[in-house]
Parts: C-alpha cells; sequence; structure tokens
C-alpha cells in the first residue's frame, strides 16, 4: 500500500506505542508502524520531495508532532517518545477533532514564545538541515572525505586516515577511537554522498570488505538507509556497523561548529524593582 498521510497514521501511532510499552525511540516506533500499516521496502525508501528523509519518516515525523501537540504523546530532549496520560486512555482517533486540537495548541505556543517551528518539522520552505545536506550532495568526493575526517577527529577519533583505493568495497579510510582511555577499537569508514536511499547491499558489500580487518564499521552518509539495510547494520554475529545518516549528520556537525553557525536569541527580561522603589 502507499504511505498514509500524516493525519491517516494517528490510530496505528497509539497501537504501536501500546506494543511498545508505552514509549519508543524514533527507530522503534517507525518500524512497529510500518509493521502496522504492512508497507513494504518500496513504500518505506520513497523519498521525500525537498527533504533528506523517507516519504514515511517525514509523515511519521508529523504525525508525532500532531499528536504532540494534542496532548496524545510527549517527548523528551533524548528522543524518546511516550504515550501521555490522555494517550494512554484514548482509543479511537478523530484526525480531524486532532489537528483543530493540535493547530490550536501550536498557535497559541507560537504566540507564546514568539518563536518558528521546530526546524527539523518545517513543512514549507528549506530547513537549515536540508540547505547544508544539499551542500553536501554537491561537494566532491574527496571534500565530503576529509569533512568526515574532521568530523571524527572532532568526535574523539585518533589516527584518521583517508584511504579511498578504488576496489577496496568501499572503505575510503581506518582510525581509533579510545574509550576511557582503556580500550581502543579500530574502525573501518565510509563516506557516501547518496542522493537517494542506501540499501542493504552496500552493508553487506562493506562488511565483507572490512572483517578480519578492524572491530566496528561506521558508514556516513548524506542520504538516508532503508529499513532493510538498517536491519543489516544490527545483524547479530556480524561484524556490527554503526549508521550516519544526512540527518544526524548535520545534527552532529551543528554540534561540534563544522560548516553550521548558531547564533543565540537572547530575549532581554525585565522586571520593576518595587521593593527597592518603596525603601528609596
Amino acid at each position: 500500500m502507499a504511505v498514509p498521510k500524516y493525519d491517516e497514521m494517528y490510530n496505528e501511532i497509539l497501537v504501536a506505542m501500546r506494543e511498545l510499552g508505552g514509549s519508543a525511540s524514533v527507530q522503534e516506533l517507525e518500524n512497529e508502524v510500518a509493521k502496522i500499516l504492512k508497507l513494504s521496502e518500496v513504500d518505506l525508501s520513497i523519498l521525500q520531495e525537498k527533504h533528506n528523509r523517507t516519504q514515511y519518516s517525514y509523515r511519521l515525523a508529523w504525525a508525532r508532532t500532531y499528536l504532540r501537540y494534542a496532548g496524545y504523546l510527549d517527548n523528551t530532549e533524548r528522543g524518546v517518545w511516550a504515550l501521555s496520560v490522555k494517550g494512554a486512555s484514548a482509543r479511537t482517533l478523530d484526525k480531524d477533532e486532532v489537528n483543530r486540537t493540535a493547530k490550536a495548541e501550536q498557535k497559541k505556543q507560537h504566540q507564546q514564545k514568539h518563536s518558528e517551528e521546530d526546524d527539523d518539522e518545517e513543512v514549507e520552505g528549506i530547513s537549515w538541515k536540508d540547505m547544508l545536506t544539499k551542500i553536501l550532495k554537491g561537494i566532491e568526493p574527496e571534500a565530503f572525505e576529509r569533512l568526515c575526517q574532521r568530523f571524527l577527529r572532532e568526535s574523539g577519533f585518533i589516527e584518521v586516515e583517508v584511504t579511498g583505493r578504488a576496489g577496496d568495497g568501499g572503505i575510503d579510510g581506518h582510525g581509533v577511537v579510545k574509550l576511557g582511555g582503556l580500550l581502543s577499537f579500530h574502525v573501518y569508514f565510509q563516506a557516501k554522498r547518496y542522493k537517494d536511499s542506501v540499501p542493504s547491499s552496500v552493508i553487506r558489500d562493506f562488511r565483507g570488505a572490512m572483517d578480519g580487518r578492524a572491530d566496528k564499521g561506521l558508514i556516513i552518509t548524506t542520504g538516508v538507509f532503508t529499513r532493510d539495510a538498517i536491519k543489516e547494520a544490527q545483524r547479530a554475529g556480524a561484524t556490527p556497523i554503526d549508521l550516519i545518516d544526512g540527518n544526524d549528520l548535520a545534527e552532529k556537525l551543528k554540534d561540534l561548529g563544522l560548516g553550521v553557525i548558531v547564533k543565540e536569541k537572547r530575549i532581554e527580561e525585565i522586571e520593576v524593582d518595587q521593593e527597592w522603589l518603596n525603601h528609596i
């Protein structure tokens, strides 16, 4: 079946949240809702126009956002979503009612905070993440490899070397990450400028090339990973491979201040000191 519109997935999200014990990461929720909707790998791989994510992920993000504004879901800064008290007691949702409630609450919060909608939940226009990803997709492969090298060094990797030899199974470089000053892990990485979804075959080829040569693998891409690719990367008994997609990379570059400038907006708060004036 085709991917439903965001407001046609409200009830499936509630069912999925209950199946997952009342709370879930974004990935867990996406997997469970996809299972309930019986979406195929083709459905889940369709990219959302102008946004660096799949259509399914994009619409589900909006469904989560509307359910949060309507009071059925809560979420934390750590990216965990949970049923609210209202959500836990709800059984069947009317999408028109949810939309009305959510839009009213969204408008209220907008007026109170005098702020724009969250950057990563933007419907119209291009968010900073999309702009950054568009630029990264257009730079030379060697430049993207250098960016990934700098990114890994800033993230705590040592001895990071870009190799990028042809016929090396997609291996672009390697480095060492040390945990707590005690344990070291040798990591092979692949820097992939991808305009579309990264399939599971890329994961299998990369693992085959690095097996026996490293403790872990890491694939960094400007695109998105298909659900099968994510499953393959996490396959039990195989050399573990971590995945960083375009949205994850954008967030990490922002945190590290690499190619992204965060301008803080300060709001002046003024309070009249009545006690001081009374004793002048």
